[in-house]
């Protein structure tokens, strides 16, 4: 083996080196997708706290609790997509555990969770509020529509659902990029053997 200034092992001149130290393109592709997943992770908590702070005042309704301050915001009532996508977050957790042991079956449990409880709720939101929208973009006017401290009630919705649906398909994207690595890797060590 070369060092620097150093014996140098016979019949190498350390030029082979980037050779012998080149890494499996599965390890690369698993690596480079577990942090970028991890990323998704993160904003999918983020827009959790954002669909909390907006459930809050239904939460506290439910729990007889009374702040003044958040009734005066007047929040609309929740629908029901609203708690439904809230699940989603628990297969978060799934997801986070899959990608520390490196498990096929996890993984695909939390994009089956993440297609249910994430993106079908969103595209409900989107058919659901696409009237109010609609009419906002191509009239302009409110009267018809649902308000909410004077904006579009819709059109801010689409804000949030524009999000939703960017994290929800990369971290589907990501999560499968996970599993055809993992799948390569056992490939491989069986073609080893």
């Amino acid at each position: 083996m070369a060092s620097r200034g150093g014996p140098m092992v016979s019949g190498t001149d350390g030029t082979d080196f980037p050779q012998r130290q080149r890494i499996a393109a599965q390890y690369q592709i698993s690596a480079q997708n577990k942090s970028r997943l991890k990323y998704c992770v993160f904003f999918h908590y983020l827009l959790f706290f954002v669909m909390l702070a907006k459930l809050s005042a239904d939460i506290l309704d439910r729990l007889d609790i009374f702040i003044l301050e958040i009734e005066e915001l007047q929040i609309p009532k929740p629908l029901i997509w609203e708690y439904v996508w809230c699940i989603s977050l628990l297969f978060t957790f799934l997801g986070l555990a899959s990608i520390r042991r490196n498990r096929i079956v996890m993984m695909k449990r939390y994009m089956m969770g993440i297609t249910l409880f994430g993106i079908l709720p969103i595209l409900y939101a989107t058919i659901y509020y696409l009237p109010d929208v609609w009419t906002y973009i191509t009239t302009g006017e409110t009267e018809e529509i649902e308000l909410w401290q004077e904006y579009p009630y819709g059109l801010l919705w689409y804000g949030f659902i524009i999000q939703a649906i960017q994290v929800h398909l990369f971290s589907l994207y990501f999560a499968n990029n996970l599993v055809t690595a993992w799948r390569a890797r056992g490939t491989y060590a069986a073609k080893k053997d």
